[in-house]
């Protein structure tokens, strides 16, 4: 007669997984140097001169009816700025992904090599294309259709075409690579069933690639509320937006506590745009199902 033993085992938590550790040198990274900093910028925004815990900061800021015109500012700013570029990113990565071959690379690379330039540089490009002896203006005048120079820089429409050039590869990328994924006889198979153009575009292809767009407007949204180079070289002082005032707390004012309270406004949108996009494709991904 034999006996078989059996021994149980308690099963691992799955923070003890080996695979779960291998991401702990990059978090204790993240924890120091992005999530460390964040929390000591909020405790500053509730702490006055005196080291006392008040909300005075935020008071000031949304009693000063100059700061709720530069918030409207930048979410406006940041809004057509995120439209706009889907609007040219959207048909570019259909483009992106149906071309083949050499005209592939060739797309991808001009897409993919903005990126290594610095944004100064690109900012300042387009700050010299909008002088009024800048390249626009002369090729306007030279075709005839404006006789003196047309004001462009230090406007907001500079600014939101100059910022959708910068930022255009972070809407296109993600919706590209949507698209790569579609099965292209499902637009087909609506063809054959008497589905028109409109109808297969809106029913069919735009809801499949929503994630993408979902994911890069996210992305778009998020850089252009928070850019401060490029408004700085486009507009200048004249038309400031909220990273530019934080500059101005810091740098002019001296001000940490107003500094610090309009960044943590800055990252509250930012979050909350974060979250929304998340909880948004996640209504969109369950709606497929």
């Amino acid at each position: 007669m034999s006996v078989v033993s059996t021994r149980y085992e308690a099963p691992r938590a799955p923070w003890l997984d080996r695979f779960v550790l291998l991401a702990a040198p990059g978090l204790m990274y993240l924890a120091l140097v992005f999530a460390l900093p964040l929390a000591l910028l909020l405790l500053k925004s509730f702490q006055n001169q005196d080291g006392a815990f008040s909300l005075a900061a935020y008071a000031e800021f949304f009693g000063d009816p100059y700061n709720l015109t530069v918030l409207w500012r930048t979410l406006r700013v940041a809004l057509l700025t995120t439209l706009l570029a889907l609007i040219i990113a959207y048909p570019t990565a259909f483009a992106l992904a149906r071309a083949q071959g050499l005209a592939q690379s060739l797309l991808l690379a001009a897409m993919i090599l903005p990126l290594s330039v610095g944004v100064v540089v690109k900012a300042f490009a387009w700050s010299i294309l909008f002088r009024s002896n800048g390249v626009l203006n002369d090729t306007l005048k030279w075709l005839g259709l404006i006789e003196k120079p047309i004001r462009m820089l230090f406007t907001e429409t500079a600014l939101i075409i100059g910022a959708a050039n910068v930022f255009l590869p972070f809407m296109v990328l993600p919706i590209y690579a949507v698209i790569r994924q579609l099965d292209r006889s499902l637009p087909e198979a609506a063809a054959s069933l008497g589905a028109s153009p409109m109808f297969r575009f809106f029913r069919v292809t735009l809801p499949l690639t929503l994630p993408g767009v979902i994911a890069g407007s996210a992305f778009t949204f998020s850089l252009a509320i928070s850019m401060y180079v490029i408004p700085s070289l486009i507009v200048g002082e004249r038309q400031q937006t909220l990273s530019m005032l934080i500059a101005r707390s810091y740098l002019f004012l001296r001000d940490d506590q107003l500094g610090s309270s309009i960044s943590a406004i800055l990252l509250a949108i930012a979050v909350a745009v974060v979250l929304g996009s998340s909880w948004l494709a996640g209504r969109v991904a369950g709606g497929r199902r």
